[in-house]
This record gives C-alpha cells, structure tokens and sequence, in this order.
C-alpha cells in the first residue's frame, strides 16, 4: 500500500462575492453606530486599537502565527496609547483649573478688556470656572483673552 504525500495549503486570497459579503457587514455595521449616536472619526483610539490586535489574533496564519516579539511590542504600543490619552486628559483638567485660578485671581482689581474697536475699564466683580472662564465686569461677562491689562487697587 502506497501512502500518498498530500500537503494541505490554506488559501488567504478572499472571493469577489467573500469581499462583497465583509464589504456589505462592515457598511451595514458601520451604519448601525451612526443611528445609535456614537460619531464617526478618523483617528483610532484606544478601543480601536485593541479592536484591531483581537481581529489580527484571531485571524492570523495557523501554520505561521505571530512572533512573540511582534505581540509584545503590539502590547507596549497599546500601553502607551493608553497612558497618552490619560495624561492628555490629567493637562485639560490642570488647564482648567489654571484657567479657573487665573479668573479668580482678577476679582477686585480693575482690568482693561479689549473689546474690538472700543476698550472697557472696570472692577471684577465675579468669575467662572472651567475650561474658558470669564470675569464680570459692569455686569457684563467676558473672555479672559480680553483681558489687555490688570491693575492693583
């Protein structure tokens, strides 16, 4: 009895109705995010990414799978996304409150505001926090960016 040597190949290469089939789930799916709110954007976030590393893992070449060096350096990038997008979170809360502090720091003094063709001199009399805070002038509120000059009392 003669054994026959048979390799078995795997095909990577999809059909043109395979492509249609994933182009057609992908729009359908992509659609379903735009009704239920979520915004479309052209940058990949954290979610994205990891998205992204699941997909290639569970789709990679069972007889060539992927390099432990390349995992754990897909791993690092991950970790680092991560911990960018918390520190850019930590700055925009110091900003505001810096802001914030700024604000408050003019309550009581006069200030000149620059208000395009004409400019307005008066005491603070309130602020507001957050990301663009204002001060109360005469009733009025204001940028802080129009502030031109503060004086001491």
């Amino acid at each position: 009895m003669e054994l026959l040597n048979t390799q078995n190949s795997i095909n990577t290469q999809m059909s043109a109705s395979e492509q249609f089939a994933v182009e057609n789930a992908v729009n359908n799916y992509n659609k379903t995010l735009v009704v239920e709110g979520r915004k479309t954007s052209n940058e990949l976030g954290k979610d994205d990414f990891l998205k992204l590393l699941i997909t290639q893992l569970q789709n990679q070449d069972p007889t060539s799978p992927m390099e432990n060096t390349e995992f754990i350096s897909q791993m690092a990038q991950f970790s680092s996304l991560e911990q960018m997008t918390n520190m850019s979170s930590s700055f925009s809360r110091m900003a505001a409150f810096i802001n914030s502090s700024e604000a408050a720091a003019t309550l009581g003094k006069t200030v000149e505001l620059d208000i395009g063709d004409t400019s307005v001199q008066g005491v603070v009399e309130g602020a507001t926090r957050g990301e663009n805070p204002q001060v109360l002038v005469k009733g009025m509120y204001y940028s802080m960016d129009k502030i031109k000059a503060i004086y001491a009392d």
